[in-house]
């Protein structure tokens, strides 16, 4: 189903509110890598978002997630101050390992190694 505009809005402004916070709060360098967050999703009813979590170069992903989640309400209480004004009420956030990265380095390692046999 399409996103509305309002669902775009509300996304956009929580993925750009979000990153700030997780460069404050030195979540997004964490195991030595790179941890950042790669898209929002929102129900049309504006009560849930999904964040999606890309972490790079990190070792102990789960960690890194069960991390995230024990930090989830000091996330939130900064994220409920910052956005106060724009938004009448909350949304549920819930965090979301987004595997894309990982996806696409192993289907490239694929590709090349089909392109090996056949040379």
């Amino acid at each position: 189903m399409e996103e509305g505009k309002r669902q775009k809005q509300v996304a956009g402004l929580l993925h750009e509110e979000l990153s700030a916070i997780f460069q404050r709060l030195g979540l997004n360098m964490m195991d030595g890598g790179m941890v950042s967050i790669s898209s929002v999703k929102i129900t049309p009813d504006l009560f849930e978002a999904r964040v999606y979590i890309s972490v790079f170069n990190v070792k102990d992903t789960a960690a890194v997630m069960k991390k995230i989640e024990e930090r989830s309400w000091e996330i939130k209480k900064e994220l409920v101050s910052r956005v106060k004004n724009q938004l009448r009420s909350m949304p549920q956030l819930s965090y979301f390992n987004d595997d894309t990265l990982a996806y696409v380095d192993k289907m490239e390692e694929l590709f090349k190694k089909i392109k090996g046999d056949e040379g």
